[in-house]
């Protein structure tokens, strides 16, 4: 389980959410959800934002209004 408190998941990461334990099907399954994923040497990783891509939210942004509503 990755321990560092940021939003990169690893491989063992991916792993535990997949019920997957070979990279291959690890990989396979990212794929087929739609999630970019980076191929390291330690197996694939992804972020928590290129999961809620995948799933279609969007970030919020600060900007949601322009000034015009003044």
């Amino acid at each position: 389980m990755n321990s560092q408190p940021t939003n990169i998941l690893v491989f063992e990461d991916l792993q535990r959410i997949t019920g997957y334990q070979r990279r291959s099907d690890v990989e396979r399954t990212l794929v087929e959800q739609g999630i970019r994923m980076f191929r390291g040497r330690t197996g694939p990783w992804t972020t928590l934002d290129l999961i809620n891509q995948a799933a279609g939210f969007r970030p919020a942004t600060a900007d949601r209004y322009d000034a015009e509503i003044l």
